[in-house]
């Protein structure tokens, strides 16, 4: 575990205890060097307490191994993820252990947290380490955390951590000009209120060494020269658009932009009461993510995509508006043809060219291994079945296997944090040798056998471009970036290395400042930052006030059936928004089947999906709470109608009115109460025996 020079040199300041920002290329170890820093800071420092954060929770099992090696043994480590299962609490486990390596969300729910068991306070740490602490902007939950750290050392508190910032590529922040990326380094720096951003300068020509960079490599593909397929699914478009009469929505078919206008004009119409408008937004938005599938995989995936929404419209809504039976009609009139053209229409250009590229490496070299990186679960799922799928694939040895994120707004299978764990581990030793995997692998992955990277089709900043091709660490590795000429992911690559070149600039001018003057500049964004962000929370608590909770009444959105108020909710654990009215039940169904979460929670489970009953239109679902059973509701499946109109509110956070937090005990005593009510009544309405008694 022997530092090499230019490690040596970038933790010098982190050593002498000051906040540092560590600027290291990937895979010239960002994490040794801090892990170095931890371990000389539990031999220094009385009482010494370290926390690691992550944003991923591979990364949590992946820095264990490397933090162990530093320790030796000699501190004791624990880490904490939420795939963990039934654990002894946060704050528990902090203060029984030298140094905790987690992912920064239960950092934050523990600083909040009432239980005693669960609680901790920044203070409690003498040293904070922020892995990728480039995400440490805007409302990130690193950036939540150290704006309490920055609140705290403006308030004066003492006794707070060092912290320890990691990251390759700190970004321009969308920035355009030299200045404007200064600023955007700048803000970080204040963000994790540091002293410095250290990188080598003596020791550069060494590092060099170490930073293998992989060969680049444009693999471009011409755009379809005739698309049948994509021709048919914007004329179907079309037709939806003379439907709504609505000449203004601009018919840019197949773009993020347009998906923007119609989820707009879905907002628009739930709000004006206008139902069949947002039943054709919200198909018109399903037959634009089938044009980006097509444009992306195959024409066949598209066409399946379509076929289970329409499938699952038909499975689950009961009342049917007359433009849903209208466009349901004209799905089935296209639908044949549409199948034809997927199955005999023209293979997409760029999966000829992916398909070269896999046989070449896959059948030239000894042992080869690589990662395909697509921008969507979807996109990632098809390119999967693509794979398998292939005949001219067939003779090489592919060994592939998809890996994606674990949230559960995907319609491919979810995979649980336990299953990437899984899949990393098998790809490390070599058990599978290609990877078709979305952001969630991005950042942080060390394999140090990875020789093929892809960035097949992917519209991304300077960030994603830096990390991503960070992955191929093998000798004579290749990162290939597979495009249409002319398009508009090829335009943003090709931005993306002038905003990389800008960044290096910005940083070395960061590093070039008077430390006084750097200093000032530091001390004056953290004060602006803490004044937009207690501004912002002032405003935020002025329209949650806006309007009693009980003036609020809550209807579906699709069918607009009044189905509560917003005092009937409360909030579990500060986000799960659920109504506690016992009534409330007479106005949805529960699946039998539970909802698939990966994760395990500390206090709750999930239980079914819950449905409007009288629409069908999905709610939510229901969650087990200790022993209570409670509906949790989704923002965007209810529509609120206020004193002053409708509106469709983004987040539960930005309701125009408040909501309390659910109260375990007190909801038990009422629900006892209720039945005690109940057996009283009837008891009362027993018939009497000539006793006067009643059985």
């Amino acid at each position: 575990m022997e530092l090499r020079p230019y490690q040596w040199e970038v933790i010098m300041p982190a050593l002498e205890n000051k906040n540092i920002i560590i600027w290291l290329p990937t895979g010239t170890g960002k994490t040794r060097a801090a892990a170095f820093v931890a371990k000389r800071h539990l031999e220094t420092v009385d009482q010494a307490k370290v926390v690691v954060l992550v944003n991923r929770v591979h990364l949590v099992t992946q820095h264990r191994e490397e933090f162990s090696h530093m320790l030796d043994g000699r501190w004791t480590l624990a880490t904490l993820s939420g795939d963990m299962g039934p654990r002894a609490g946060f704050g528990h486990l902090a203060r029984s252990h030298d140094l905790l390596i987690c992912t920064a969300e239960l950092l934050q729910l523990a600083l909040t947290s009432p239980e005693e068991e669960e609680h901790v306070d920044l203070s409690d740490f003498s040293l904070l380490v922020v892995d990728e602490c480039h995400h440490t902007h805007k409302d990130t939950v690193y950036n939540i955390i150290l704006s309490q750290y920055l609140e705290l050392k403006l308030q004066g508190v003492q006794r707070l951590p060092q912290v320890l910032g990691l990251t390759a590529s700190p970004g321009t922040g969308r920035a355009s000009t030299l200045d404007g990326a200064i600023n955007h380094i700048l803000q970080l720096c204040a963000n994790l209120d540091t002293w410095c951003i250290s990188s080598p300068q003596e020791h550069y020509p060494q590092l060099q060494e170490y930073n293998r960079q992989p060969c680049k490599q444009y693999d471009l593909c011409q755009q379809r020269s005739q698309d049948p397929f994509g021709d048919l699914l914007k004329k179907i478009m079309d037709q939806i658009h003379d439907y709504l009469e609505m000449p203004e929505l601009s018919r840019n078919f197949g773009t993020q932009k347009y998906e923007q206008q119609v989820v707009e004009l879905s907002q628009r119409a739930a709000e004006d009461g206008l139902q069949q408008r947002r039943v054709c937004a919200l198909h018109l938005r399903c037959y634009n993510n089938a044009l980006l599938i097509h444009d992306t995989v195959r024409a066949v995936d598209a066409l399946a995509m379509l076929q289970n929404f329409y499938d699952r419209e038909r499975a689950t809504k009961i009342q049917v508006l007359r433009a849903e039976r209208w466009l349901l009609a004209q799905f089935n009139a296209h639908k044949n043809k549409l199948a034809n053209l997927a199955t005999h229409g023209p293979e997409n250009p760029k999966l000829e060219v992916l398909e070269q590229i896999l046989q070449k490496q896959f059948g030239c070299h000894d042992s080869p291994r690589g990662i395909i990186f697509s921008c969507t679960r979807q996109s990632a799922h098809s390119l999967m079945l693509w794979l398998q799928q292939q005949p001219g694939l067939q003779t090489v040895d592919i060994r592939a296997h998809l890996l994606i994120g674990a949230g559960n707004n995907s319609q491919s299978a979810p995979m649980t944090q336990k299953e990437q764990q899984e899949v990393i581990q098998k790809f490390r030793v070599g058990t599978l040798n290609l990877l078709v995997a979305t952001s969630v692998v991005e950042e942080g992955l060390d394999i140090p056998h990875c020789n093929v990277v892809v960035r097949y089709g992917l519209l991304t900043n300077e960030i994603s471009m830096v990390q991503a091709r960070g992955r191929a660490r093998a000798g004579q590795s290749v990162y290939s970036f597979v495009a249409a000429k002319g398009s508009r992911e090829l335009r943003r690559e090709l931005t993306n290395e002038v905003q990389e070149a800008l960044m290096e600039q910005a940083v070395a001018a960061v590093q070039r400042m008077d430390q006084a003057e750097y200093q000032a500049k530091i001390r004056d964004l953290q004060q602006a930052a803490l004044a937009r962000r207690a501004a912002q929370a002032a405003q935020r608590a002025s329209s949650r006030q806006q309007f009693p909770a009980e003036l609020v009444r809550l209807f579906c959105i699709n069918c607009s059936v009044a189905v509560g108020h917003g005092s009937d909710l409360r909030k579990v654990e500060g986000t799960h928004h659920v109504n506690v009215n016992p009534n409330f039940s007479i106005y949805y169904t529960v699946s039998q089947a539970p909802v698939v979460i990966n994760r395990v929670f500390r206090d709750w489970s999930p239980g079914g999906a819950i449905r409007c009953r009288n629409c069908g239109e999905s709610w939510g679902l229901q969650m087990t709470y200790k022993s209570v059973k409670l509906p949790v509701l989704r923002v965007k499946s209810m529509l609120l109608e206020t004193p002053k109109g409708r509106v469709q509110a983004k987040k539960w956070s930005r309701v125009p009115f408040l909501v309390l937090d659910f109260d375990y005990g007190q909801h038990c005593a009422q629900s006892l109460s209720d039945l005690s009510e109940l057996a009283t009544l009837s008891l009362q309405c027993l018939p009497q025996t000539a006793e006067g008694s009643r059985d």
